[in-house]
């Protein structure tokens, strides 16, 4: 394989590989921004990937309360997954059970997309014949009657086909703590670019997978060509100065927004240096066989 050097970060060419995915996006508003991420950090909870948790979620920012309906502050919060059906259960469930439960919520539209979702229009039945529909500036709301008030909820949501998920970067680092900070910068400066999420715990995934197994039923295992301690029993992908190794994960409306937040990642994991962070910058792909959208890094470099 090929190999560039940016501030002597090596940089292999080689392609990240994602795949089209459907995607949603909602407003969560609430009295303090503290009860706002909580509802949101709950509702992304348990949605690191379709593989095992039905969907993959996160926050993609912080709204002021100067852009939210309501004027209070709120998270943006986005959902995929691999079809609409899918994507309105995960939707209703984690609306039901994290955003009408917490303290003084309220929830909107975070997406203007090709289709409809519901909202309010699935939860008004927890109003028990109480709920009361309204209609203002063209939007459509439920009016939903709780113990500390009541739950404004929009009707509906837009639906997008256009998202992508599975962006990716490799991080290998001479030891755990270089390859954590590496991640840890990646994830800052992804976090600033609007329209993507990283669903992984802090946006970082330590178990990066391959397709299959040798166990029956497995639809992924460990990735033992970067398994720094199998380097001696498998044809490894690792130099023997490489001891540690952790992954980026994004989700994006477009692929557009994977594109750049692989760009940002890239750019400062690279102005980190080696001594710091990542020895050298990989990506996951599996010969183009698993999507049509293919990330190249030597085409995103600064």
């Amino acid at each position: 394989m090929q190999q560039l050097i940016h501030n002597g970060v090596v940089i292999d060419d080689t392609f990240a590989e994602a795949f089209g995915m459907r995607a949603t996006a909602i407003i969560i508003t609430a009295p303090t921004l503290k009860w706002a991420r909580q509802a949101a950090i709950t509702m992304t909870g348990f949605a690191t990937s379709v593989i095992g948790c039905g969907c993959e979620a996160g926050i993609d920012m912080d709204v002021p309360e100067t852009a939210t309906p309501d004027g209070r502050p709120g998270c943006r919060v986005m959902l995929f997954a691999m079809g609409t059906d899918e994507l309105q259960k995960q939707l209703k469930t984690r609306l039901g059970q994290c955003v009408l439960t917490s303290p003084g919520s309220a929830c909107f539209a975070g997406l203007e997309g090709s289709a409809p979702l519901d909202l309010g229009s699935a939860l008004r039945y927890f109003g028990d014949g109480w709920q009361i529909s309204k209609k203002f500036g063209g939007r459509h709301y439920w009016r939903v009657p709780v113990m500390d008030g009541e739950f404004l909820c929009e009707a509906t949501t837009g639906l997008t086909k256009q998202a992508v998920g599975g962006g990716n970067m490799l991080l290998l680092a001479a030891d755990w703590a270089r390859a954590l900070k590496a991640a840890e910068t990646a994830v800052a400066a992804i976090e600033k670019v609007p329209g993507v999420i990283m669903p992984f715990p802090g946006g970082i995934v330590r178990s990066g997978s391959k397709v299959g197994g040798k166990y029956k039923g497995m639809m992924a295992s460990t990735n033992d060509a970067f398994a720094p301690t199998l380097k001696g029993a498998v044809k490894t992908a690792l130099e023997p100065g490489t001891n540690a190794v952790l992954e980026i994960v994004i989700d994006g409306e477009t692929s557009d927004a994977v594109s750049d937040a692989m760009r940002a990642g890239l750019k400062a994991v690279v102005k980190l240096g080696p001594k710091q962070g990542a020895l050298r910058i990989s990506a996951g792909n599996y010969g183009g066989k698993l999507g049509k959208f293919h990330y190249h890094l030597k085409e995103l470099l600064p």
